[in-house]
């Protein structure tokens, strides 16, 4: 299998793209799955789980692989809806997410796009810092993402945007843990 994958890296990494492109797309025009995915994004165990997905992309950037970065970009992003849509969710959350699913949604002006051109840099950075093996780099891009995540969330999410700190600071806390972990590991001869 792993032969497979660095026969056809480029391959599937297109592969993985265009899913994730299709993905966005999907999000984009129709309605109906936008607030299906978003419906199950109350569940907070996506929450937990979205920022781990940076520890695979870290690892895949330093091995070189593009199919590992862009297949987990795409799961990063499908995480959203891989959980059930909760019974109860807490009015933090429910306001929280209101309030993304209205800046999603709302007018796009230049401000905006460049905000969400933050994204797909902050990835770009972080690839480029861990396929160069510039642990300190990556390590403080994966604290710039996080922080940049949680000052967004407050700033537009005002009080409900308090409830993304605790799983932002798990995450980057094990990010760091592990990719410190998993770098040492692959130092050592």
């Amino acid at each position: 299998m792993i032969l497979f994958c660095r026969k056809y890296d480029k391959t599937l990494a297109i592969v993985f793209a265009v899913l994730t492109i299709s993905f966005f797309v999907l999000t984009t025009v129709s309605t109906d799955f936008f607030n299906w995915a978003f419906d199950r994004h109350h569940n907070q165990l996506s929450w937990y789980i979205r920022p781990v997905f940076l520890i695979p992309f870290c690892y895949f950037a330093f091995k070189k692989s593009w199919s590992g970065m862009t297949a987990t970009i795409f799961l990063l992003f499908t995480s959203m809806f891989w959980f059930p849509k909760p019974e109860e969710s807490n009015q933090s959350v429910v306001e929280f997410l209101e309030m993304e699913k209205g800046w999603l949604r709302g007018n796009w002006d230049f401000v905006k796009m460049v905000m969400a051109l933050l994204v797909p840099l902050s990835f770009v950075s972080l690839g480029m810092a861990f396929w160069k093996r510039s642990v300190r780099i990556g390590l403080t891009v994966l604290v710039l993402i996080a922080m940049g995540k949680m000052a967004w969330s407050v700033a537009y999410g005002g009080e409900s945007g308090q409830s993304i700190l605790v799983p932002a600071i798990v995450g980057l806390l094990i990010c760091i843990a592990m990719v410190w972990w998993g770098i040492r590991k692959a130092k050592k001869p």
